[in-house]
């Protein structure tokens, strides 16, 4: 699978100068957690649904866009606050519960090796990636890594698949969207970087290769390849 990685990376004209991390799913393996919170108050609210299912549907966006096809599923505004306290319970759980996504340590001890610039471009609010990334003891390796869609819209600007955040993040950290690299593991972000312009690596660690591959994500099976992959990176032919 990563051949189709390794051929993209090696036809770059110039070389990756900042990695671009989605959080979830691709550093921090949070995802089933998350989903079995949303799925337990939507389902309080009104709109019974799985766990599953809300991978399904909701793989990738944020949690205003989520909050919107609640209301929209449901006829009716959610309860007021629901947002709110939704957020601040998934981030208690993670807290407490988060794991890595096997190999996201050595892939980001690798980018720091080769001298890439890295961040973490996430849907997620600062307070969930606070959550996460304090669980795992990573709070100091990530202080000012961590961009936000959350914050993207409270300015007026839209999550992913919007390519708003990305840009955002790059422009932060003060590296062109042509020498970005986003990695990324939904259709979601996958298209958030196609439109920003960036290459993107798509994490298919369970079977979503082609969904990625739709959005001009080339694919790889395991976060444990990424360092050959950086190897390519920087040194483009």
């Amino acid at each position: 699978m990563s051949h189709v990685a390794r051929t993209l990376l090696a036809s770059r004209g110039e070389p990756v100068r900042l990695i671009i991390y989605d959080c979830d799913g691709v550093l921090i393996d949070s995802e089933p957690i998350a989903n079995r919170i949303v799925a337990e108050d939507l389902t309080a609210i009104g709109w019974t649904i799985s766990a599953e299912e809300c991978d399904r549907r909701f793989l990738g966006l944020s949690y205003h866009t989520l909050a919107e096809m609640a209301e929209e599923h449901l006829g009716r505004h959610v309860p007021d606050g629901w947002l709110d306290r939704l957020l601040t319970r998934v981030s208690a759980v993670l807290a407490i519960e988060s794991i890595m996504v096997p190999g996201a340590l050595e892939a980001l001890a690798a980018t720091e090796a080769f001298g890439l610039g890295w961040c973490v471009g996430s849907n997620s609010s600062q307070q969930e990636m606070a959550a996460k990334f304090g669980c795992m003891g990573m709070l100091d390796r990530v202080h000012g890594r961590l961009y936000s869609g959350h914050d993207i819209v409270a300015r007026g600007g839209c999550a992913k698949p919007a390519p708003d955040l990305f840009l955002a993040a790059a422009a932060a950290m003060g590296i062109a969207p042509s020498a970005c690299l986003v990695i990324e593991d939904s259709p979601t972000g996958a298209q958030a970087a196609r439109d920003a312009d960036m290459t993107c690596l798509g994490l298919a660690r369970f079977g979503q290769a082609g969904s990625l591959a739709m959005m001009r994500a080339a694919p790889f099976a395991s976060m444990h390849d990424l360092p050959d992959l950086l190897r390519l990176a920087i040194a483009p032919r």
